[in-house]
């Protein structure tokens, strides 16, 4: 007999499908089973597919591609269809592909199964509950691997992984180092198991090398079948007690870059659909893996770019306590412009009294370019200052470099046009705590006196560098008294969380109000923990925004014992050319009494202050320098504020009319004061006036 007539015997019969061509040939059992005459036809695909049930077509599409991919049988159950859309039968579809090129043929068989009972679906490959919960266990396990940040994380979700209905209970996953296959990670397996099988050659007789060998999958359903195709390697695999395994290839680009074994306790057929499910988790797998990668290599480069430019403080300044901190932004590479440094000066070293510089820094961005720049002008600052320049000329000299690199004769440097930076540069002279400060375009500092009392200081400065060639840079002196703390931070301290630049500060403020005067380690942690850490996420700031930004700060502490009632004293310049920095003379005042006990004599005290200063800048050619100084006891203090200015011509007391604009700067003197007067100098003249915080009411 025929084997058509076998087949047709048993309600089997056979189709071939052309891939090339689109053709699609049955023989007579075959068009009976499709619901067409019983005799041999040749058919377009359109007309088959249109014999199926839609679902069902591009479920045995997907299965044909994979069969096609690994070599191995397409299997699937099928619903027959005829032109008024019921259901005929159900048939089950066994094909082989054919491969020629990029062309295939499929010949198989089409044979009639029996319509599944009720409460049978899910067991089915093609429809039911199963289906859904195949597509729901994907959506999961994609959205999962797609959230791991690292290949620990990769791992750790590969292994929790649930399949439905055929979970594996032993993972592991193999990656190419060379020409030798070595273990990434495994799950459900001892420590130490996986010695035999890392470090392995490519040409070894085991499954997951011949899957990268090849690119194909490799299932083997039972021991007898793992041990009929690779005795050599089931001696090791015979321990672990599995029934079945399956080896998948992780693809990315085309490029085999490792292999993936899951193995199962229990007998598993791998069916078409079960196939799929593990090829699709494969090829999850393998983009996860292959973006944890590139993200950890980022890491890594962002790492060991910060390590290369970011300076170890020390050798120790002596008779003074230092402490640094850097946080990148969090997003791209996590580097940027900011950046700090100790530098010694000439005629330094390691004996007592050397002079030593501490710059901090921020170049415009948080990128690989910032972080670049960044790194040239450390360098080239750093240059200057060992050349034995001072403050102003450091700082002159490092804007004309910066200038120079990014300004081309176009305009541009070929990479997003100029950029400037920012800057604060300290020379320090740890044995009389003198500090010269210059500065540009930077926040201005703060001191943290040794009664708790913070401040910032205000300083003279000039134009960010980069801007212009050639720009000046005015120096501030200040004197750092023992049991004081300096504070130096880029903008990203003062902004990160939504916060500007006011509100930034005042939350900083608060910090190192709160700061016992302990370990400067532990201060840095904390003001770093406070802007960056969780707990920053719920004290946001004004600004509807959350800026987020590089972040650099640098503490100076001067040791030794404070008096036991140290004077509170602060010092700061008012230039003629700077009039908007009165606002700031009058804040630092308040500042400076924050806890005084009267708060109509801090109003008195701020009040006279600015008229102080104010007729400085109207009535001469000079700055204004203020000094002020609180001493005594809490309760008992008593506040002197002096302004000095170079002008000779001493101020009188005149009688302003009901209308005039000025000459009532004594007579406020005169109401508010305890004391007041004017010293005559060498050149210039200073006005000062004292409040007593026990005098109130008198």
């Amino acid at each position: 007999m025929r084997t058509e007539d076998v087949l047709a015997a048993i309600a089997t019969g056979l189709w071939r499908w052309d891939n090339a061509t689109g053709t699609v040939t049955l023989d007579a059992e075959a068009a009976r089973l499709l619901g067409l005459p019983a005799e041999p036809v040749a058919l377009t695909e359109a007309q088959v597919r249109s014999r199926f049930h839609p679902v069902d077509w591009n479920e045995i599409d997907g299965v044909v591609n994979l069969a096609v991919a690994e070599g191995t049988l397409a299997e699937a159950r099928l619903r027959i269809m005829d032109t008024d859309g019921r259901v005929l039968r159900t048939v089950r579809s066994r094909s082989k592909p054919l491969i020629d090129g990029d062309d295939y043929e499929l010949v198989g068989t089409l044979q009639e199964v029996a319509e599944p009972q009720p409460g049978t679906a899910a067991a089915t490959p093609v429809t039911g509950d199963w289906r859904r919960s195949r597509e729901a266990f994907l959506l999961d396990a994609g959205r999962a691997l797609a959230e791991a940040r690292s290949t620990a994380e990769v791992l750790r979700v590969a292994a929790s992984l649930s399949m439905p209905g055929f979970s594996p209970d032993g993972l592991a996953v193999f990656g190419m180092a060379g020409d030798r296959l070595t273990i990434i990670g495994h799950h459900g397996h001892h420590p130490g198991d996986e010695g035999p099988f890392t470090e392995m050659s490519r040409d070894t007789d085991y499954p997951a090398a011949e899957v990268v060998r090849t690119g194909r999958a490799i299932y083997l359903p039972s021991p007898q079948e793992y041990r009929r195709r690779f005795p050599a390697a089931w001696r090791l695999a015979e321990r672990f007690g599995r029934e079945s395994w399956a080896f998948l290839p992780l693809i990315v680009a085309g490029r085999t870059m490792g292999a993936w074994m899951a193995a199962f306790k229990h007998p598993v057929a791998f069916t078409p659909d079960e196939r799929s499910v593990l090829t699709t988790v494969a090829r999850m797998l393998a983009q996860a893996l292959a973006r944890a990668g590139v993200a950890e290599s980022e890491r890594e480069l962002s790492l060991g770019l910060q390590r290369s430019m970011m300076p170890v403080l020390g050798p120790a300044i002596p008779g003074m306590s230092i402490a640094a901190r850097y946080v990148p932004t969090g997003g791209g590479l996590q580097v940027g412009g900011d950046w700090y440094d100790m530098i010694p000066l000439p005629g330094g070293g390691s004996r007592a009294g050397s002079r030593v510089a501490l710059v901090i820094g921020d170049v415009q961005g948080h990128d690989v370019r910032a972080a670049g720049l960044m790194g040239q002008l450390r360098i080239a600052v750093r240059a200057y200052a060992s050349e034995g320049h001072r403050p102003d000329a450091v700082l002159s000299r490092a804007s004309r470099f910066l200038y120079g690199i990014t300004d081309g004769t176009d305009g541009t440097d070929g990479f997003g046009g100029p950029r400037f930076a920012t800057c604060l540069y300290l020379e320090v002279d740890p044995e009389t705590g003198t500090i010269d400060i210059a500065r540009a375009g930077h926040p201005d500092p703060a001191v943290r006196m040794a009664d708790g009392t913070v401040v910032q200081r205000p300083t003279a400065g000039g134009l960010p560098l980069g801007i212009v060639p050639d720009t000046d840079y005015p120096t501030t002196r200040l004197t750092l008294e023992p049991g004081e703390t300096l504070m130096m931070c880029t903008d990203g301290l003062l902004e990160t969380g939504g916060h500007d630049l006011d509100s930034g500060w005042t939350r900083i403020r608060t910090l190192l109000e709160s700061h016992d005067g302990g370990s400067l380690e532990a201060l840095a942690d904390s003001l770093v923990q406070a802007v960056h850490g969780p707990g920053s996420h719920h004290t946001t700031g004004p600004l509807a925004d959350r800026r987020e930004d590089d972040i650099a700060v640098l503490l100076l502490s001067r040791l030794g014992t404070p008096p036991r009632q140290a004077p509170r004293r602060s010092a700061m310049t008012v230039a003629q050319a700077e009039p908007e920095r009165i606002a700031a003379a009058r804040q630092h005042v308040r500042e400076l009494l924050h806890d005084w006990t009267d708060q109509e004599q801090i109003d008195a005290a701020v009040l006279m202050v600015s008229e102080m200063v104010t007729n400085v800048l109207v009535h001469t050619d000079g700055d204004a320098l203020l000094v002020a100084e609180a001493t005594g006891e809490h309760g008992t203090r008593r506040l002197r504020v002096e302004v000095a200015d170079a002008s000779d011509e001493l101020p009188h007391r005149r009688r302003p009319g009901e209308m005039a604009s000025s000459g009532r700067g004594l007579l406020l003197m005169e109401m508010l004061a305890h004391a007041w007067g004017v010293d005559p100098r060498g050149e210039g003249k200073s006005i000062w006036f004292e409040l007593y915080e026990d005098a109130r009411g008198e």
